[in-house]
C-alpha cells in the first residue's frame, strides 16, 4: 500500500514554495520567479523545469544535472529550517490520519510512500503531522533522492517490500493512492491499482479519465477506501 504525500495526505505547498525559492536562489544565484507545476512531479523534474523557466543559462544537460545534488541538499536544509511552519501554515488533509490508521489495522498489509520528495523532506512532512508511525519508510520510493520516474520507483518499492518481508507481492495487490493524473499513470506503469483523491489540483472527472480505479472527493470516506483495498482485483 503506497501513499503520495503532498496534496493527498498533507498540504504544505505554501512552505514548500518558499523553501524551493530559497534553495534555488542559493544554488543558481537567480531568483525563482516562475515555479513550475508541481502536482504529481518529482523534485528533480521541478528543478530542471525551473532552470528553463527562470532563464538559468547552462552549457549543457550535464551541468544542470551537477546542480541537482547541491539543490536537493539545499532544499532539505531550507525546509528543515521551516519545520514549525509546516503545521502552522500547512494542514493535515481531512481523513488522512484516520485512513492511515484504518489501513494499519488490516491484516497482511504494509503501508509506505511513493513521493516526488526526497527521503529527508518526505520524512519531515510526515513527522510534522504524526503520520510516520503508520508507515514503513524503509521500503518507500523517494523520487527526490532516486532520479527515476514514479512508475519505476513503484516497482522498486514493491521489490524492497518483498525482500524485507520475505513474500511475493502480486502487482494487483499493490495499491497507490494519490491526487494527480500523473500519479494514476505512474500506477499503471508500475502495475499497481490506483485510487485517486480529488484533494489536489485535478477534478474527479480528470482523475477518472486518467484511468483511476476509484475516485474519492477526500479521505473521509474510510469505508470506501478499505473496500477498494480489500476488493478482489478484476481478472484475479
Amino acid at each position: 500500500m503506497l501513499w503520495n504525500i503532498d496534496l493527498t495526505l498533507v498540504d504544505v505547498a505554501k512552505v514548500t514554495r518558499v523553501a524551493y525559492a530559497e534553495a534555488f536562489r542559493n544554488i543558481t544565484g537567480r531568483p525563482l520567479v516562475h515555479l513550475p507545476q508541481m502536482a504529481g512531479r518529482s523534485e528533480p523534474e521541478v528543478f530542471f523545469d525551473a532552470l528553463a523557466l527562470n532563464g538559468v543559462s547552462l552549457r549543457d544537460a550535464a551541468e544542470s544535472e551537477r546542480l541537482l545534488a547541491p539543490f536537493g541538499a539545499e532544499l532539505a536544509t531550507s525546509l528543515a529550517a521551516r519545520r514549525d511552519l509546516l503545521t502552522e501554515e500547512g494542514q493535515l488533509l481531512p481523513g488522512a490520519a484516520e485512513s492511515l490508521a484504518a489501513v494499519a489495522g488490516l491484516e497482511n498489509t504494509v503501508q509506505s510512500v511513493l513521493t516526488g520528495s526526497s527521503r529527508p523532506n518526505a520524512t519531515l512532512k510526515l513527522r510534522a503531522f504524526g503520520l510516520e508511525r503508520y508507515l514503513d519508510l524503509t521500503i518507500g520510493g523517494f523520487a527526490g533522492s532516486e532520479v527515476y520516474p514514479k512508475g519505476t520507483l513503484l516497482r522498486v518499492a514493491r521489490q524492497r517490500a518483498e525482500e524485507k518481508y520475505g513474500v511475493r507481492i502480486a502487482e494487483t495487490a499493490t495499491v497507490y493512492i494519490a491526487d494527480s493524473p500523473r500519479d494514476v499513470e505512474a500506477a499503471k506503469i508500475g502495475g499497481a491499482r490506483s485510487m485517486a483523491v480529488a484533494s489536489g489540483r485535478a477534478s474527479t472527472a480528470e482523475l477518472r479519465d486518467a484511468g483511476a480505479g476509484a475516485v474519492l472527493l477526500d479521505l473521509t470516506d474510510t469505508l470506501a477506501l478499505i473496500d477498494f483495498i480489500t476488493a478482489e482485483p478484476a481478472g484475479s
